[in-house]
């Protein structure tokens, strides 16, 4: 029998309308803007082949050059201005919701732990990212 795996769930409220919310979630100009847990690393490039089956990846190094990865994975579903569902390349799930509430965007983004690192540890990693990606958005 297989374990359940522990799912973990970051949100944010994006002062922005839905439109340019997904435009910069999907768009590789400016996934490599916001893609950072920390201002010591950077995303150096991203592609994303926003279909059904298609491919995204996010090279992210930290500034120094002493550390990088390839993050990717496989869409399973794309309803635009509402959901994207993937598989990561190490067979993960990731899932993210785009939800318009009047003038803003809430984002929900629930995806299955990895078992190196605590889900705890996880949480605060990916809420970070979220969290620059609110950032980046509404300065724009």
């Amino acid at each position: 029998m297989e374990a359940t795996k522990t799912v973990v769930t970051v949100e944010a409220t994006v002062n922005a309308p839905i439109e340019k919310v997904w435009d910069c979630w999907t768009k590789p100009e400016h996934i490599t803007q916001w893609c950072q847990a920390s201002d010591d690393w950077h995303a150096p490039s991203a592609e994303n082949d926003l279909k059904e089956g298609g491919k995204y990846s996010t090279r992210m190094e930290a500034k120094d050059g002493s550390f990088g990865f390839d993050f990717w994975g496989i869409y399973d579903s794309i309803k635009p201005l509402e959901s994207l569902k993937s598989t990561m390349g190490d067979g993960r799930k990731w899932n993210v919701y785009f939800t318009l509430q009047g003038n803003t965007t809430f984002v929900s983004e629930n995806f299955e732990a990895e078992s190196e690192n605590s889900p705890e540890m996880q949480q605060q990693g990916w809420q970070a990212i979220l969290n620059n990606f609110k950032k980046y958005v509404e300065s724009k």
